[in-house]
C-alpha cells in the first residue's frame, strides 16, 4: 500500500508567520477581463446608477407615484410615514447619492490592460 504524504509538515519554514503581510498582486499580474468587457460593465453600472438616481429623486414628489401608491393605501401607518417630508427628503437624497456614484464611476474610470 502506498504511503500518503505528510499533511502537516513539522518544518517551521513552511508555516507563515502571523505578522508577515501577504504580497498584493498588481493589476498587471491578475487575469483581467478584456477592455471591451470593462467598458461595457462601466456603461451598465453608470446607466443603472443614473436611472435609479433619477427615479429616487423624482418619485417622492410625483403625486401619481407616491400619493396614489397601492402599498401606501393598504397600510395607513406606512402611508402616514411615507408622506412626511423627512422620508421624502431621505429618498431624494438617496437618488442624489446614486447620481453622484454614477458620475464618479464615469469620471474616475481606469482601464487595466494585460501586459504584452
Amino acid at each position: 500500500m502506498p504511503s500518503q504524504p505528510e499533511l502537516y509538515p513539522h518544518s517551521p519554514s513552511n508555516i507563515p508567520s502571523a505578522g508577515a503581510p501577504k504580497p498584493v498582486a498588481s493589476p498587471e499580474k491578475l487575469d483581467l477581463a478584456p477592455v471591451w468587457l470593462q467598458r461595457l460593465s462601466l456603461f451598465v453600472l453608470v446607466c443603472f446608477c443614473f436611472y435609479l438616481g433619477v427615479l429616487l429623486l423624482i418619485a417622492p414628489w410625483w403625486p401619481r407615484l407616491w400619493d396614489e401608491n397601492h402599498l401606501f393605501l393598504m397600510y395607513p401607518a406606512l402611508s402616514h410615514l411615507a408622506h412626511s417630508g423627512f422620508v421624502r427628503g431621505v429618498v431624494s437624497g438617496l437618488g442624489l447619492l446614486n447620481l453622484w456614484i454614477g458620475a464618479s464611476e464615469a469620471i474616475h474610470y481606469e482601464e487595466y490592460r494585460p501586459p504584452r
